[in-house]
């Protein structure tokens, strides 16, 4: 089980907010400072399965030293937050396709909020749990 860096941050009056370092944008909260470390856990992996499903390739874990280098994030208590999840390892491939089809798989990827490795992911599981089905 791989473990991440959390950031607890906790203001007068607010509850302990989390935040991750190695995952820009990806934060939760928690009344308690059990509930916020549990809704860590889980928005961790929430995140990572959202990557993995987009194709983006999931960080390894930044050491603390290399955490606390930001001043940014001095202000917020570090704890370690297990990823609870089978993300897998993300592959650059490099493959060829006719130029009309690969405008088309950018026009809809960008339409539904992915990006181009996210939708060419997407669609290749597709076809295979399509093709097991049969």
């Amino acid at each position: 089980m791989t473990n991440y860096i959390g950031l607890i941050h906790k203001e007068a009056d607010s509850d302990y907010g989390v935040s991750f370092p190695d995952f820009p944008g990806a934060v939760t909260a928690g009344r308690t400072l059990d509930e916020a470390r549990e809704m860590a856990e889980e928005a961790l992996a929430f995140h990572v399965d959202g990557m993995t499903d987009d194709g983006e390739a999931i960080p390894e874990p930044s050491s603390l030293e290399r955490v606390m280098t930001d001043e940014s994030n001095r202000d917020g208590v570090a704890i370690l937050v297990s990823l609870k999840t089978q993300a897998t390892k993300a592959v650059r491939v490099n493959i060829t396709l006719p130029e009309d089809v690969l405008h088309t798989i950018d026009a809809f990827a960008e339409a539904n909020g992915l990006s181009r490795s996210g939708f060419l992911a997407r669609a290749a599981r597709h076809e295979i749990e399509r093709s097991s089905a049969a």
